[in-house]
Order: structure tokens, then sequence, then C-alpha cells
């Protein structure tokens, strides 16, 4: 069964029917979000019933807004590790640190949570296709899932968008164009081109259920540290779905009585070319404004106007975290950082944490005791990679290049 009640709107709180198509709120126009009868599922199932479940974001479903019938269009997502960096973490003088490595993914990145929740639950409302504005890897995701449900979809992303993500949303078969400006130019474009398509536009917290598959995160997180929360969590902030969903699924959990304790101190972390959260939050901006002109390498901070920046704000401060922005070097330095220490390459969204974690280390807003959480977001095999230095090319002899080898390595 569906444990569902109602959508509700996350300003005004003006109650949504769940069982018809939904963007915004019909009153004020702000973000849905879903809403269960968390009595109700926590007498449904238990924790131990929950691990023996197969892996994956659909085992928690009393928590997902799946109809009891309706069989979720997937590809295996969710279930991504918890690594330990132990390594990292002596290196930045800092005792428990965690890395939720979303690269892990089918598609290669978080955003294969969201784009299958949201085409899932699309699908069985009616939808017959898509249209979505991306930065790169939710077009990629967005193509993927459309195909896997046999429907069409219409991909928009900026001039520069990684060409693996280009790539992806081609080889699946979406309809890719590409425009000069950013994500919120190709949204703008979405928005008059859906109606007139009859096809269901999906651009981000424009409709509730993408946030559903990206709170799943913050039910893994629980589950892997035992059913409590970390003292912090970073996370790479764009359009912040994540950033809202995790949170989300935090209250939920608290709500069935399975965690209890404090929410984590959260913080946002963007670009120093884009960083329209942390502006905001500098300037106890009550929600954010549009960044003009933005930059940056990592392209999925590449967001100037998110819709969710006040629910953002918000949860910044009720939690008692913050907002930092980092150089597109440090971006660099930290991919090339987490790689040598701990053999991970990341995406340029996620090695932004590392940076950020220096930052609040050296300010000591972050102490060595703390149990901390960066969300790497996606893999680093689909970004061209930090610059590197040429390899070493052997010439000679046998015996020559296996002295060279030798020299090289200091051995």
């Amino acid at each position: 069964m569906s444990f569902v009640s109602h959508v509700e709107c996350t300003v005004c709180g003006a109650r949504h029917d769940h069982r018809r198509p939904l963007t915004v709120c019909e009153k004020c126009g702000q973000m849905l979000a879903v809403r269960y009868d968390l009595d109700r599922a926590a007498a449904s199932v238990t924790k131990e019933q929950l691990a023996t479940r197969q892996a994956g974001m659909y085992r928690f479903r009393e928590l997902t807004p799946l109809d009891a019938d309706e069989p979720p269009v997937t590809l295996g997502e969710g279930g991504t590790p918890l690594l330990p960096l132990p390594r990292l973490a002596a290196h930045l003088g800092l005792g428990r640190l965690w890395a939720k490595d979303e690269g892990q993914n089918p598609t290669g990145t978080f955003k294969a949570r969201g784009l299958g929740m949201a085409i899932t639950r699309a699908r069985t409302l009616g939808a017959t296709g898509f249209v979505i504005p991306s930065a790169g890897n939710a077009g990629g995701a967005a193509a993927v899932y459309a195909a896997r449900a046999g429907l069409p979809v219409v991909v928009i992303v900026p001039r520069g968008t990684p060409p693996a993500a280009i790539a992806e949303a081609q080889i699946a078969g979406a309809h890719v164009f590409t425009l000069e400006g950013s994500i919120a130019t190709a949204g703008k474009v979405c928005a008059k081109v859906a109606p007139l398509l009859r096809w269901f536009d999906l651009s981000t917290l424009k409709e509730p259920y993408r946030l559903e598959g990206k709170k799943t995160m913050g039910l893994e997180l629980a589950e892997q540290l035992d059913w409590r929360m970390p003292d912090v969590l970073l996370y790479p902030t764009g359009g912040g779905t994540g950033l809202v969903g995790i949170p989300k699924g935090y209250d939920e959990l608290r709500g069935m009585k399975w965690i209890g304790g404090t929410f984590p101190k959260f913080f946002a972390v963007q670009a120093e070319g884009c960083a329209p959260v942390v502006k905001g939050f500098v300037e106890g901006a009550e929600t954010t404004t549009a960044w003009e002109n933005p930059t940056t390498h990592a392209a999925g901070l590449r967001v100037p106007s998110p819709f969710a920046g006040r629910q953002m704000l918000t949860l910044l401060r009720e939690s008692g975290g913050g907002a930092v922005a980092v150089s597109e070097t440090e971006i660099q330095d930290a991919q090339r950082l987490v790689a040598r220490v701990e053999g991970i390459w990341t995406a340029p969204e996620a090695a932004a944490l590392v940076a950020a974690l220096q930052r609040l280390r050296d300010a000591r807003t972050v102490t060595r005791d703390a149990e901390i959480v960066l969300v790497f977001t996606g893999a680093g095999i689909k970004n061209d990679p930090p610059p590197l230095g040429s390899p070493t090319d052997l010439t000679g002899s046998d015996e020559e290049i296996v002295d060279q080898v030798r020299r090289a390595v200091g051995r």
C-alpha cells in the first residue's frame, strides 16, 4: 500500500492531491513536498525486516510515493557505499570522515535517484514525454530513465556542458539541444516548450518527486551509520535537491522513531564563480537572488538561480551550519588530493567539499572529534580531468627502461 497522505506546499502549507500530476504550489507557486502517514509506515515495517531487503533505494518503499502495485523505472540505483576516508582525515587533521559515493550509481551520479523516481511517478500519472533543462548530469539521467520507460525526452543544456553528459543523453535517444547561457536560460525555454509539446517539465524542484528520490540518500546514510546522524554534512550545491532531500529523509525517520538526536550541521558548498546560496547566507537574506555571469568548470554548481533558495537558507541556519564558496584552483587541487590519498576520482562538484572542509578546519568551524560526511555526488570520469603532468616516456634498451622506472620511483 502507499503511505502518502498528501502533497504540501513548503511555504504556504496548501495541500494538494497526490493522485494527479503536480508541478508547484497552485496557490503560491512555491516548492511542493510529499507527506506520509509516518505512524502507519512505522507499524508496517521494522529495521530488522528492512535489513533483509534487496539493496537499492526502493528498499525504503514505505517512504516513497509509489502506489502499492506501481513498478519503478529502475536500473538499480541507490545502495551506494559509505566509504571511510582515514588517510584523507589524517591529512586534514580530522577524526571520523566519510564519503557517500554517489558516483557508483548507474549513471555515475546521484541524479539517477531523483530522475528515476520522478519519471516513475510521472509515467504512472499519465506523462507521455519529458522536457528537462540541465547542466549535464540531470539531462543524461533523464534520457536514460526515459528510455527505460519507453518515453521521449527533450534535454536542453548550456554550451560547454561536459561532453560525457551530452553523449549519455544522445546515446539514450534524447532530443538534445545546446544554447548560450546557463541552466536558468535552458529552464526558461523548457517552461515554454513543455506545454506546447504536452510533455512533462522535469525542472529541479518544480515537481515533487525528484526530491523523493534524492531523499533516499539520507535514509541510506542513517542506516549505514547504525541509525544515527553525523555531526556535520557537506553538500555540493547547485539546484540543491539533495540538500533539501537528505534532512527530509531524516525528519521522516525521526517521525517513525527510528532515529533521534539533533540534525547535523549542514554546509552548502559552491564555486566562487557561482555562489548564490553563499551570498544569501552571508547577507542574511530570506531567499537567494540570481547570480550574474555564472562561471565554474564544475558544471553541476553552475546554477545561478536555484528554485529552493529559501528552503536551503532556512535549513543551513536552523541546523547551525553555513555556506562556503571555493575557487577553481582549490577544486582541482582537491580532486588530485582525494585521488592520491584515497584512490577516488570524484567529480569536481564533490571535490569542492574537500576544499571547503579544509577552510572549515582552518577556521575551527569543524573540530577533530566531529563525525563528518561528504556527499560525493558523481564520478570524476564523467568530466575532464584536472590538469595533470604528462606520463613519462620510456626509451632505450630493456635495461635502460628498467633503470628509468627504478630512478623515477626512487628505488
